[in-house]
């Protein structure tokens, strides 16, 4: 009896405890687990104390129309009501009405000033031009000539407004600082080159029309007002996305002007010598222009089999031709070239680089399979792209601009990674400027199972397949853009960074890839964000072990293993020991001794 009640008493005993042990795993792993996650999941600081609660405000009255104005539609005022309908005017209209003329121009980024500047050019353009027309050939007429004065007039307002309006609004930069104050915009203008050639395009020479009539040379200061030409040049092609079609355009109008005004001098030399009084000036039969800049281009171009010059005059004129034409034409070639070559460069760089790989791996009798593959990543890239390498794109811009650059294109999907959730965010700038962009081709390996792992990848475009199953080809699941493998092996140590599955790439993927080496580098400076990867890391870690160990097949157990004895348990037997005591709990502590020993 005394052992029977012996065995009962400490069989309550145990449950009880097994029961207690029970409930404090279950307390502590809640507690576990509600801190880490709110080391984790918290990603924003820590509120500071609030303040003194305030009386709450009154609420707003509602207008008398019943309805709130925050919940008009935006749509309602641009309704105006005439007769029984109601029409709805363009909001644009509304806007025209109250634009404000800015106080200070930005010339390098206001598209405004650029439109403002391609009038300016279409005026300098019209004088340029027409000017020479006007004076050699009979197209100035006086039945015509109020539309000639018209337009030049109309470019006379121009010019004078881009003076009075535009340039006196223009920043600058002084002592590193940009200037915005409208005496010192002022001022500066005034006190430049630009200003003094301004003031020369508008000397009023028109007055002596009233002495020597409409001749249109005295118009020709306002071809002087070159400098905005270039500006335009300069500001168009900073926001041209392919900005060497407008350089060839531009070529092409110099050499056609080039010829407009030969052309201009050849009817002037030839009403000078006498409107068909020789075999080699202008016989007067046909469209003027057309045939004199017909003459034009053959002798800039120097094709030749152009009728003799009889006179001195014509002598002369015509072996000043030849050597402006050569001259003129070889200058003009030359542009050309520059221009084509400049538009070319990154086409040229990407076939010369192909052909060295090429050379390379047919002198090493590389496979041809190899040999495609690669000649396929070439070409994919470059389409892709537009070059090989973006770093080298990258690497003359300032730091601050890389980190600005970077942030547009990687930040989106860097930021919905969940182990980078949470970090200082300094800290995911700094490592968006180590992230290098890799192209995989299909069915390429992007890291296979039990190699090391050093870096992290994330899915840009494209797909990639993670494969399993016994055979090692059964695919698991699909990634798409914006999903990340590999962050585990960054910050896992210890024999936890080999790679547990094999990645493939399911058609063409760019990845963005950052090595183990640059982030360890990162985080030296960021001890707080280190220590939360390293907890995620560690959960992570663990969480993939946990789902091994539930998914992995195993032989069934027949006797399954004992459950090893309470903590809290042992500490109490291990107390009753210490006290001496004769009792159950000894007796109990007594025949757990004998159970381990005939165990062993």
């Amino acid at each position: 009896r005394v052992g029977s009640a012996t065995s009962l008493s400490s069989s309550i005993i145990n449950n009880r405890l097994q029961e207690l042990v029970k409930l404090f795993k279950e307390r502590t792993e809640k507690v576990k687990e509600k801190l880490t996650d709110l080391d984790i999941t918290s990603d924003d600081e820590t509120p500071d104390a609030s303040p003194a609660k305030l009386a709450p405000a009154a609420a707003p009255v509602p207008p008398p129309g019943g309805e709130p104005e925050g919940d008009k539609p935006v749509g309602d005022e641009h309704y105006c009501e005439m007769l029984c309908c109601t029409f709805k005017y363009r909001p644009w209209l509304h806007h025209l009405k109250n634009y404000q003329f800015p106080s200070s121009i930005d010339p390098l980024t206001n598209l405004m000033y650029v439109l403002w500047l391609f009038f300016v050019v279409m005026a300098w353009n019209w004088n340029c031009w027409l000017i020479p027309v006007r004076w050699a050939f009979p197209y100035q007429t006086p039945s015509n000539i109020h539309c000639w004065l018209f337009m030049d007039y109309l470019c006379d307002l121009i010019y004078l407004l881009d003076i009075l309006v535009f340039q006196t609004r223009l920043q600058f930069v002084k002592g590193g600082d940009i200037i915005t104050d409208k005496k010192a915009m002022k001022e500066n203008y005034l006190q430049s080159q630009r200003f003094k050639m301004d003031v020369v395009c508008l000397l009023p020479l028109d007055f002596l029309y009233l002495k020597v009539g409409v001749n249109p040379l005295l118009r020709f200061p306002r071809c002087l007002k070159y400098m905005a030409f270039f500006e335009f040049n300069s500001r168009l092609e900073s926001i041209l996305s392919k900005a060497y079609i407008y350089r060839v355009i531009r070529t092409t109008a110099y050499l056609l002007y080039s010829l407009h005004v030969n052309s201009c001098l050849y009817y002037w030399a030839s009403a000078y010598e006498g409107l068909g009084s020789t075999t080699w000036v202008y016989d007067g039969e046909g469209n003027s222009y057309i045939r004199c800049y017909y003459w034009a281009v053959k002798t800039l171009i120097t094709i030749g089999g152009l009728p003799d010059p009889k006179t001195l005059f014509e002598i002369v004129f015509q072996l000043l031709n030849y050597f402006t034409g050569v001259f003129a034409f070889s200058i003009m070639i030359g542009q050309m070239r520059d221009v084509v070559g400049a538009a070319t460069a990154g086409q040229t760089y990407y076939r010369s680089c192909m052909d060295d790989t090429i050379k390379y791996m047919n002198s090493y009798k590389i496979p041809k399979t190899v040999q495609n593959r690669v000649k396929m990543w070439y070409e994919y890239t470059w389409h892709s792209q537009g070059m090989l390498d973006e770093s080298e794109l990258l690497v003359q811009l300032p730091d601050k601009m890389r980190l600005d650059m970077a942030i547009s294109v990687n930040y989106n999907i860097v930021s919905k990674v969940a182990l980078f959730q949470g970090c200082d965010r300094q800290m995911v700038f700094d490592m968006l400027k180590r992230l290098r962009s890799v192209v995989y081709l299909p069915n390429d390996y992007v890291c296979k199972k039990g190699e090391i792992g050093r870096e992290m990848y994330i899915i840009q475009a494209g797909q990639v397949q993670v494969l399993g199953g016994p055979d090692g080809k059964t695919v698991l699941v699909t990634l798409k853009p914006g999903s990340v493998f590999g962050e585990i092996s960054l910050l896992a140590a210890g024999g936890g960074n080999r790679r547990t599955a094999n990645v493939i790439a399911h058609g063409f993927a760019n990845l963005f890839i950052l090595d183990k080496k640059d982030l360890n580098e990162i985080l030296v400076h960021y001890p707080e964000s280190q220590k939360l990867l390293r907890k995620k890391a560690k959960k992570m870690l663990q969480n993939n072990k946990r789902k091994d160990e539930k998914g992995a097949p195993g032989d069934p157990l027949i006797i399954h293993p004992k459950a090893s004895t309470p903590k809290l348990f042992r500490a109490a037997l291990a107390a009753m020991g210490r006290t001496g005591r004769k009792g159950p709990l000894a007796q109990l502590q007594w025949r757990l001794k004998e159970l381990k020993a005939t165990q062993a």
